[in-house]
C-alpha cells in the first residue's frame, strides 16, 4: 500500500512540475517594427558656427549602415569624401570630415534609408544631420520631379543639383566642378526636395551619374536642365527630363573581319540618310570600290571590298567638319559568301513587308527571275525594293486574308557586289483572316504642333507599329496583332521623323514625348477607337470607346 501511495504521489509532483514549466515558459514578446531614434549628437543637429572636424551621432539602440555609398546624399559635396565609422552594429556613428569646410555655409547629410535596427532591419527613414559654419541655418526649399525624355519611366538614383550663378560660373561647370547644393531621387522615387539653401540664382539639373562622381560624362551619363535660371526662393514646382547626349562623330581604327570585309567603330551618329559619313578606300593612291553598310546592333559600319593583292590600306573618314585617315594592314583571310535569309517565320500580317536579309550586299536584280504565285497558281504581281544600307530586300504585293503564297527566286535573279548569283530559293508565306486581328484609332486632342510621330510599343519599349501624321489627328492602327500596347506621340520638331535627343551645351532640350497614361488593350476582331488627349500626359485614363464588329 505504501509503495502505490508513493508511485501516485510522484506522478501527481512531476505533473504539477511539468504544468509549472509550461507556465513559465519564454515566448520572446511582440516583434519590433520601431526605427531607431536619435537620442543625441555631437555637436546637437542643426548646430552653427561649426568648427570641428568630427561628428557624433547616439542612437537607443543597435543600428548598422545599408547602401551607404548610394543613400547618403552630402550637400553641397565634399571634394574628400567623409570618413564615417563603424561598418558594423553599433550605437554609435561617428563622422570624420577631410575636407575644408566652406564658411557661411549649411551642411546636410542625408541618410537616406541606409541606416536601420541590427535586429529587425526597421529603417530610419531620411535622417538628416544639418549643420552650418555660419551664425545661421538655411532653410530654403525647391522640389520637382524628373522624368526620362524618351523612356517611360526614369531610372533611379537620379542627382539633382544646384549650381550657383556668380562671377566665376561657366556653363561647362557640370563636367569640372561640384554643385553648390545636390540631393538624390533615390531608388522608388522620382520626385526630388532640395533643402538647407540661401536664397540666390542657380542653374538647376538633374544627372543620372553613372560615375557617382557629380562630374557629366557625356559618353556615359544622362542630363536634364531647365532652360532659364532659377531664383530661390521659389514655389514652382520643376520638371526635369533626362536625356542622353549624341556624341560628335568619331571613327575608330577600322578592323578586317574577312577577306573583302572591315569594321570601322564610331561614336554619334551614323545611321540615317543625310547622316552617313563620306568613306574612301585606298591602296596607295589608287581608289577602291566599295559599299558601306550598317553592322547590325552596334555603333559600327562595314566596308565592302573586292579581293585584292596588297599588305595595307588607306581609309578616309570625313563627315562635316570631321575628318580622320587610317592606314592599317590586310592579311589573308576567309571571304564572306551570299546567303539569303527570310526575316518572317511563315506568317506574314498584313502590316508586314516580305523582307529577306542578305549576308553580302546586293547591286543587280532581274525580277523575271523572281516568281510569286498565291495557292491557286495564279501569278500575284509585286514590287522589289532593296535597302542597300541595311542589307535587307524587300517584297511588296496585295495581300488577301486566308492565302497561301509561294516565293521562287530562280538562279541568278540577285547578284553581289563580289558578282556571285543566289542558287534557287524558295520561301511560303500565309495570312490569317482579318478577324484574327484588331483595329486601333487614335484621335490626338490638344497637339501643340505637327508633324507627330505616333507609336504603339510593348512593355519593353520595342516600337511595334508606327504612323506618321503632319496634319491628320486621326491616326488609324488597323490590322495590328491582339496585344496590350503602350502608346506615345513624339512632336517632330525637325521634321526627321525620328525623335531626336537634347544638347546641353547648346540648351537643346530633347524632342517631347508624350505616353498615354494606361496600356491599350487590342483584341481580334475588335474595333478600339481612343482618346489621347496631349495636354494631360499621364492623366486617368479617357473614356474608350470598344466596338465590336
Amino acid at each position: 500500500m505504501l509503495k502505490t501511495n508513493l508511485r501516485y504521489i510522484s506522478l501527481l509532483l512531476l505533473l504539477v512540475m511539468i504544468g509549472c514549466a509550461k507556465r513559465g515558459t519564454i515566448t520572446g514578446g511582440s516583434k519590433d517594427t520601431l526605427a531607431p531614434v536619435l537620442k543625441m549628437s555631437f555637436p546637437k543637429n542643426f548646430s552653427t558656427n561649426f568648427k570641428g572636424n568630427e561628428i557624433k551621432l547616439v542612437f537607443d539602440e543597435n543600428i548598422i549602415l545599408k547602401n551607404l555609398n548610394k543613400q547618403l546624399i552630402i550637400s553641397p559635396p565634399m571634394k574628400q569624401e567623409p570618413l564615417i565609422l563603424p561598418t558594423t552594429a553599433s550605437k554609435f556613428i561617428t563622422i570624420q570630415i577631410k575636407d575644408t569646410l566652406q564658411p557661411n555655409t549649411t551642411y546636410s547629410f542625408n541618410f537616406g534609408q541606409s541606416i536601420s535596427d541590427n535586429n529587425e532591419g526597421n529603417p530610419y527613414n531620411q535622417f538628416k544631420y544639418v549643420f552650418s559654419t555660419g551664425d545661421h541655418i538655411d532653410s530654403l526649399s525647391l522640389n520637382g520631379k524628373v522624368k526620362d525624355a524618351y523612356d517611360k519611366e526614369a531610372e533611379s538614383f537620379v542627382s539633382v543639383m544646384l549650381y550657383e550663378i556668380n562671377d566665376t560660373f561657366k556653363d561647362s561647370i557640370v563636367y569640372s566642378d561640384n554643385p553648390r547644393y545636390i540631393t538624390n531621387t533615390l531608388d522608388s522615387l522620382k520626385t526630388f526636395k532640395l533643402e538647407n539653401l540661401k536664397a540666390g540664382k542657380y542653374l538647376l539639373v538633374a544627372m543620372k551619374d553613372y560615375n557617382n562622381n557629380n562630374k557629366f560624362n557625356p559618353k556615359k551619363d544622362k542630363i536634364g536642365f531647365n532652360k532659364q535660371y532659377i531664383t530661390i526662393p521659389n514655389d514652382t514646382v520643376y520638371e526635369l527630363e533626362l536625356f542622353k547626349e549624341v556624341l560628335p562623330f568619331k571613327a575608330y581604327k577600322p578592323s578586317q573581319v574577312s577577306g573583302n570585309r572591315l569594321i570601322i567603330g564610331y561614336e554619334g551618329k551614323a545611321n540615317s540618310l543625310n547622316e552617313r559619313p563620306k568613306i574612301i578606300l585606298k591602296s596607295k593612291n589608287d581608289i577602291l570600290p566599295s559599299i558601306v553598310t550598317r553592322f547590325p546592333k552596334k555603333d559600327s559600319l562595314q566596308i565592302w571590298f573586292k579581293p585584292l593583292k596588297t599588305d595595307s590600306l588607306a581609309l578616309m573618314v570625313n563627315r562635316e567638319k570631321y575628318q580622320e585617315d587610317f592606314t592599317f594592314k590586310i592579311k589573308e583571310q576567309k571571304k564572306d559568301t551570299l546567303n539569303i535569309i527570310a526575316m518572317q517565320n511563315g506568317v506574314l500580317n498584313f502590316r508586314d513587308r516580305l523582307a529577306f536579309e542578305t549576308a553580302t550586299p546586293l547591286v543587280k536584280f532581274d525580277n523575271a527571275k523572281i516568281k510569286l504565285v498565291n495557292k491557286a497558281g495564279t501569278a500575284v504581281p509585286f514590287t522589289t525594293e532593296y535597302d542597300q544600307f541595311n542589307q535587307k530586300l524587300y517584297f511588296d504585293f496585295k495581300k488577301e486574308p486566308s492565302e497561301e503564297y509561294a516565293f521562287t527566286i530562280q538562279p541568278g535573279a540577285l547578284t553581289d557586289f563580289f558578282e556571285k548569283s543566289n542558287d534557287t530559293l524558295t520561301y511560303k508565306a500565309i495570312t490569317k483572316t482579318a478577324a484574327e486581328y484588331g483595329n486601333l484609332s487614335i484621335s490626338l486632342q490638344n497637339a501643340k504642333q505637327f508633324p507627330v510621330i505616333v507609336e504603339l510599343t510593348n512593355e519593353k519599349g520595342d516600337v511595334l507599329a508606327t504612323e506618321y501624321s503632319e496634319k491628320n489627328a486621326t491616326i488609324d492602327f488597323n490590322l495590328i496583332e491582339p496585344a496590350l500596347y503602350s502608346l506615345r506621340a513624339i512632336y517632330d520638331v525637325n521634321q526627321n521623323k525620328e525623335w531626336d535627343s537634347g544638347n546641353y551645351l547648346e540648351k537643346r532640350q530633347a524632342e517631347e514625348v508624350i505616353y498615354y497614361s494606361k496600356e491599350i488593350d487590342v483584341r481580334a476582331n475588335w474595333d478600339v477607337n481612343q482618346i489621347f488627349d496631349l495636354s494631360i500626359p499621364y492623366s486617368p485614363e479617357p473614356k474608350k470607346k470598344v466596338v465590336k464588329k
